[in-house]
């Protein structure tokens, strides 16, 4: 199911050890969780301890898990994509759109960085994901480079040995950022690797 939200919409996911309890019936449990989120300008950090204050005392016999997030939207200038064809050869051009386009940011700093990233997002992509492929910078909190495929194959880390020669493009992407991952998209999946940005951005 799809769902469009706001901006500063709110989503819970919660375990129902947050809403239940032997004394109350489910719906007041769940109104107490209602009451508790809408304070919109609290953090989310304090949104959780709000939350888990009105927890009643018994409940602590249940798991209770409770997960929040907060819908930001991005401004389109902070976005920029390129869809790639499933040549070797395309590696290069990918490195020179990001470069130029971290330069129109502001970022030449990470040119480097980022080009390294690249070149193994989309090697990978090439070599062992499917076509089309398609390159996405997004300029957030971090910079993140996103790489789409349409494979099924999802990128697992491995420790090469000496003598390998493959094996270490997903360790050189672990190196060089500070968080990296993969995850379904629709109609393939999405290896992204974030960079942290200067505080002053």
């Amino acid at each position: 199911m799809e769902v469009e939200l706001p901006e500063g919409s709110l989503l819970a996911f919660y375990t129902d050890g947050l809403v239940e309890s032997r004394d109350d019936d489910i719906e007041v449990g769940m109104h107490r969780l209602g009451t508790a989120l809408s304070q919109p300008e609290q953090s989310l950090e304090d949104l959780c301890s709000s939350v888990m204050e009105t927890v009643p005392a018994q409940a602590a016999s249940d798991d209770v898990a409770l997960l929040l997030a907060r819908v930001h939207t991005l401004k389109p200038a902070d976005i920029a994509s390129w869809d790639l064809p499933t040549e070797p050869a395309v590696v290069s051009d990918a490195r020179h759109l990001a470069a130029h386009q971290l330069s129109a940011w502001g970022l030449e700093h990470l040119v480097p960085t980022t080009e390294l990233l690249i070149s193994e997002l989309v090697t990978n992509a090439i070599h062992h994901g499917a076509g089309p492929i398609r390159l996405r910078l997004i300029k957030h909190q971090v910079l993140t480079c996103e790489v789409f495929d349409s494979g099924k194959c999802y990128p697992r880390l491995r420790h090469a040995r000496m003598a390998d020669e493959n094996g270490r493009g997903l360790f050189l992407i672990a190196q060089l950022s500070s968080k990296w991952g993969s995850r379904s998209a629709t109609g393939g999946k999405l290896v992204w690797a974030d960079q942290e940005l200067p505080s002053t951005l």
